[in-house]
């Protein structure tokens, strides 16, 4: 029956009491349940009410914005539609974005929300473009000094 203690007369045998241990477990799984949020029935959203009777308003773009493009097919570098060379030579796009931005600091061109130059930057790039082009060309914009830096992507069927 049970453990054999190896031989003597009257040795004590071993046993770890586990009911103790059962309660705590017990305890801790419904304090577990208790805690534990709920999840929501529903999500609402606000969405603000169109106003009546204002006339269209043209959205004029950002005159600051600089957007950097890689062509899928050549790898082609642009700033703004103007050609800096590829994703392999970045050097002329370094430069002209360290031009710009010594500009923009010289003529205090300053972030809306911040009192610092105006230095963010958008890529975009088709999907088909390899990831590692991409990397290359974020790294030359950052090594220029543009900070913020948001990706576009140019197509979305591809």
């Amino acid at each position: 029956m049970g453990m054999s203690s190896g031989g003597g007369a009257g040795g004590a045998k071993p046993n770890i009491n586990v009911t103790p241990l059962i309660d705590v477990l017990l305890v801790l799984l419904v304090i577990f349940m208790v805690i534990t949020p709920l999840k929501p029935s529903r999500f609402e959203a606000k969405v603000p009410a169109e106003p009546k009777n204002q006339p269209d308003v043209a959205v004029q773009a950002n005159p600051y914005t600089l957007v950097v493009a890689i062509n899928k097919d050549t790898k082609a570098v642009t700033l703004n539609n103007e050609p800096y060379g590829n994703v392999t030579d970045t050097q002329g796009l370094i430069d002209k974005l360290k031009e710009v931005f010594k500009q923009r600091a010289d003529a205090g061109v300053l972030n809306e929300n911040t009192n610092q130059v105006e230095r963010t930057l958008f890529v975009k790039a088709p999907k088909s473009v390899r990831y590692g082009d991409v990397v290359l060309v974020i790294d030359a914009v950052k090594q220029a000094g543009a900070s913020p830096i948001g990706l576009q992507i140019d197509d979305l069927a591809n």
